[in-house]
């Protein structure tokens, strides 16, 4: 499939989709938010598809939203009178911008976020929907709504706290400042800081493939009760997994790794 924001390569066992837009830095124009849906839906059916890799064909991951490009999309932004009729249309316009973040979280292969360079506004709502992030030395984050008049409205202030905290999320969205790949790994943004983007690529892609080795059912029902388990109590999430573990065994998966440790080989996991 060709899309006209995102590149997409897929080289099972993993994809590749890149924010393609080099040219506004990656700004993320009205195909941006439409287009990683099917993307998603997809790599998500594909069973040859075992860990995901979100990064940019170029020196920066996206400087956020175009706002300009935006605007006729969501032409109840710049209506002075906002009455009700108007605030009605808007709330079903977000909802679908938020559908370009949360398809990423509910894809059941594992996405990992590659960034390098500037990883702005909604940059950060998108990494923070993906399961691992990864930067290059000189990333620079920014959680940039306030400084431009939005709430963040999208995804990054109900996934972030849980992941780098209630504090540190509020604030990231008070200030509005950028932050750099020290302060975001000290604050557990990202797992680890790689010098440029080639080691970045190929460190993603190492853990990619470390994942694609193991049980794809098992990775997938690991994602699925994670995903789950948020805002959960532990006795919650403990009845979930349960009612997971005794419907995913036993497999394929679990009978391969068990010939496989008589036989002192390594598995050849199938996913069924």
């Amino acid at each position: 499939m060709k899309f006209e924001y995102y590149l997409v390569e897929k080289k099972p066992p993993i994809a590749w989709v890149y924010l393609n837009r080099p040219q506004k830095k990656n700004a993320m124009n009205p195909p941006a938010w439409k287009e990683s849906i099917p993307i998603f839906a997809d790599l998500d059916a594909d069973p040859e598809i075992r860990a995901v890799i979100i990064a940019s064909t170029s020196e920066n991951f996206t400087t956020g939203i175009d706002l300009v490009a935006m605007i006729p999309e969501v032409p109840e932004l710049m209506d002075k009178e906002q009455k009700g009729g108007v605030k009605f249309k808007l709330i079903p316009r977000i909802y679908a911008m938020q559908e370009t973040m949360t398809c990423i979280e509910r894809c059941r292969k594992p996405v990992i976020a590659a960034v390098n360079g500037y990883c702005i506004g909604a940059g950060l709502d998108m990494i923070s929907a993906c399961d691992i992030r990864f930067c290059t030395s000189d990333a620079v984050f920014s959680l940039r709504e306030a400084a431009v008049g939005f709430v963040a409205d999208v995804g990054v202030l109900q996934r972030l706290p849980h992941i780098v905290g209630q504090g540190i999320t509020r604030e990231l969205a008070y200030t509005a400042k950028n932050f750099d790949a020290k302060r975001a790994k000290e604050i557990l943004l990202v797992n680890e800081i790689f010098e440029n983007r080639e080691e970045l690529l190929k460190g993603a892609e190492t853990v990619a493939m470390d994942i694609a080795q193991n049980s794809p059912l098992a990775v997938q029902a690991s994602k699925v009760v994670l995903n789950y388990g948020i805002g959960k109590t532990v006795d919650e999430g403990l009845q979930y997994v349960a009612s997971m573990s005794a419907n995913i065994v036993p497999s394929n998966d679990l009978f391969e790794a068990v010939t496989a440790f008589s036989q002192k080989r390594k598995p050849i996991f199938s996913g069924t």
